[in-house]
């Protein structure tokens, strides 16, 4: 059994899903494509898709097929007034209090996140830019969850030891992710993806401060 160190050093969170619940928020964003592109709104596996996947493969998975759509797609995308859809997202309950908390004890956070362009629109919405140590997007690495770049690229950055660092995310691909790296997993409100460590509260990851397993 893996243990969780009592000098947890740092915690990487997934963005959707994690901090925010961005399920409609992402509706609203890719049907508004969707529509003006092909005529027609998501359906519930596309929705579930493009939830869990950076903008870039979103779009390519909803047009496949159909290159000059994807293009076109692509462009709505890039002059879409994204403000609309980040007004639509919710933040999860006590997540500021635990990043307060994490803060107050010295523990690095970073965002690890399959967002683009969006991520600083967020932050900015939401005045996290104090709360978070690092945040590295689709756009700053080359490879994306599943792959390990993102992980391994904020570890580096940030100084911190594989063996005292978790990520929270909601997803498989968040999984994966921690997995390749060499990192502990910590599931949010998702036991299908459980391996080892599963919360449903974002204060609930205080007793992984406080006790090893």
């Amino acid at each position: 059994m893996k243990k969780v160190p009592l000098d947890l050093q740092g915690v990487i969170y997934d963005c959707d899903g994690v901090l925010f619940d961005s399920y409609e928020s992402n509706r609203n964003l890719y049907n508004d494509i969707c529509r003006r592109v092909r005529g027609n709104p998501l359906t519930e596996e596309e929705l579930k898709f493009v939830h869990t996947h950076t903008v870039f493969e979103s779009l390519h998975f909803l047009f496949r097929g159909n290159p000059s759509q994807e293009k076109e797609a692509l462009e709505v995308w890039r002059n879409i007034d994204i403000l609309p859809y980040i007004e639509a997202l919710k933040m999860e309950p006590h997540l500021l209090e635990i990043l307060h908390h994490l803060r107050e004890r010295g523990i690095k956070r970073a965002i690890c996140t399959s967002r683009s362009t969006t991520m600083k629109h967020i932050i900015e919405k939401f005045a996290l830019g104090s709360y978070f140590d690092m945040v590295v997007t689709a756009l700053d690495v080359k490879n994306p969850k599943p792959h390990p770049e993102a992980i391994e690229k904020i570890v580096a950055t940030l100084h911190l030891p594989k063996e005292k660092t978790v990520l929270v995310g909601d997803s498989l691909n968040d999984r994966l992710a921690a997995e390749a790296a060499g990192i502990l997993f910590v599931a949010y409100k998702n036991k299908e993806i459980s391996s080892s460590f599963f919360i449903d509260d974002h204060l609930a990851l205080l007793n992984f401060l406080n006790k090893t397993y």
